[in-house]
């Protein structure tokens, strides 16, 4: 079996052999984060505060960045189950051109609106200012975050998720020296606080397109010759905006569930809760970093399984990246319960955030497993080029807060409680109907796959 072909062999191995790497950087990635909370915690609470409710316009950039990395992996998948390398090249060149297309429009267009999107989101006075700072910089930072995740999403498609991992290994330690020496103003350079925060970011990803591009040209698939051949067309480039829009939308749809979650906050909390939340979500966050990986590895092997009209080996991963999630998630959970104080405390000492923090916790740690069923599911609904069902679903999901926060906080007065208990109640309610979704559809796909054999034996 070709290192590149994952319509062959074990379902495990594969599953392995793209979901640890992933995991593994995308570990990582969630410290780099980590340590961005934690200098900002050693700021003020204001920094934190700030820094959580910038992070639903930094979860935009994030989702448009994904989106075109997500799309380019499933119909590059797709592409190469039908063993068909020119394709994949043409495919490459449209999704890097598309990229540089949309990181050069969000970095034209956001700073004239992200003044707006923080006054709506809540922030006033001090924070307000430590997350205009620091929006004001990362958004630069735009252009290589979008072609990050198109090298990578085209690399993931041939089976190969170490160069992310070693990018987002390299760029974690990088972190930890350059945002205290931007924040903090080492070896003479002025003390930029959130703001450097910002600038540390944008350094790392842009040391991380060089390399992944020297990854991607040194792949086992890349041809310098077929692709300057192969041409940007109409066709491939709708083709990856069709795939892609959907999954950069159902992505975003995230930051409109968060924006909703920070209004019920200081509805029903302050800037201690925020900040408490703030530091919650990147714990949380690391103990959901295994399903990451599984979800790029059930993309890459669902795509290339569904280019090849092997339905058995679509239902099998499926079931194989569900079972090691349970494993995962099982264990992540026995952590947080007991030691969820202690992880909080980590970014801030002040024991208002440190309770608030603890809270959150406690209660979305039985939504775990929710998020992992989740993702897997709209995995598996973009890799059968169904994304529009998975945008339908993101919108539902991240919409419902609306009311069912308002009941549970306001009604029945739950106050604070009544917004983390909803995203449970939510996330639970989304998982029965994901997998309602995907089931049917995978039921007809079997169908008309075995009609299609039938045809072709009959004839």
């Amino acid at each position: 079996m070709s290192k590149t072909d994952l319509t062959q062999g074990s379902i495990k191995q594969a599953i392995r052999n793209l979901a640890i790497p992933s995991s593994i950087g995308f570990l990582f990635n969630t410290l780099f984060n980590v340590v961005d909370t934690y200098f900002a915690g050693q700021l003020n609470v204001a920094a934190l505060a700030g820094l959580t409710i910038s992070f639903p316009l930094f979860l935009i950039m994030i989702a448009l960045a994904a989106g075109i990395g997500t799309g380019s992996t499933a119909i590059a998948a797709i592409a190469l189950g039908k063993k068909d390398t020119t394709d994949y090249l043409r495919i490459s060149k449209n999704a890097i051109f598309i990229s540089l297309a949309l990181a050069i429009l969000l970095v034209g267009i956001a700073p004239f609106v992200i003044p707006s999107l923080l006054s709506i989101a809540g922030a006033t006075g001090d924070t307000y200012e430590a997350a205009l700072s620091y929006m004001n910089v990362i958004i630069y930072g735009g252009l290589f975050q979008i072609l990050n995740f198109t090298f990578n999403g085209l690399l993931s498609a041939q089976g190969d998720s170490k160069p992310f991992r070693n990018f987002l290994i390299i760029g974690f330690f990088l972190n930890i020296f350059l945002d205290p020496l931007f924040i903090f103003g080492w070896f003479g350079l002025p003390a930029l606080g959130t703001a450097g925060v910002a600038w540390a970011t944008v350094v790392v990803q842009a040391l991380g397109t060089v390399y992944l591009a020297y990854a991607w040209m040194k792949s086992a698939l890349f041809n310098s010759k077929v692709f300057k051949e192969v041409k940007l067309n109409r066709d491939t480039s709708g083709l990856l905006i069709k795939q892609g829009v959907p999954v950069a939308l159902n992505n975003a749809t995230i930051s409109i569930g968060i924006f909703i979650i920070q209004f019920f906050i200081y509805r029903f909390g302050n800037d201690e809760t925020l900040a408490g939340y703030g530091a919650a979500i990147r714990i949380e966050q690391v103990f959901l970093i295994p399903t990451i990986g599984l979800n790029i590895a059930t993309i890459a092997i669902v795509g290339q399984n569904f280019g090849a009209m092997l339905v058995d080996r679509i239902e099998a991963t499926i079931k194989q990246t569900l079972k090691y999630a349970m494993i995962l998630l099982s264990i992540g959970l026995l952590v947080i319960w007991p030691f969820a104080p202690f992880l909080v405390g980590i970014f801030n000492s002040d024991p208002n955030v440190i309770a608030e923090g603890t809270l959150y916790l406690r209660i979305e740690g039985l939504a775990l497993f929710s998020y992992s069923f989740i993702g897997i599911g709209t995995a598996t609904l973009q890799a059968i080029k169904k994304p529009y069902y998975a945008l339908m679903i993101g919108v539902l999901r991240q919409l419902s807060p609306l009311l069912v926060f308002f009941l549970l906080g306001e009604v029945f007065q739950f106050g604070i409680q009544g917004v983390w208990w909803g995203i449970v109640l939510i996330n639970y309610t989304t998982v029965i109907f994901v997998w309602w979704i995907v089931s049917s559809l995978l039921k007809r796909l079997k169908r008309n796959t075995i009609e299609t054999k039938e045809y072709h034996h009959a004839t």
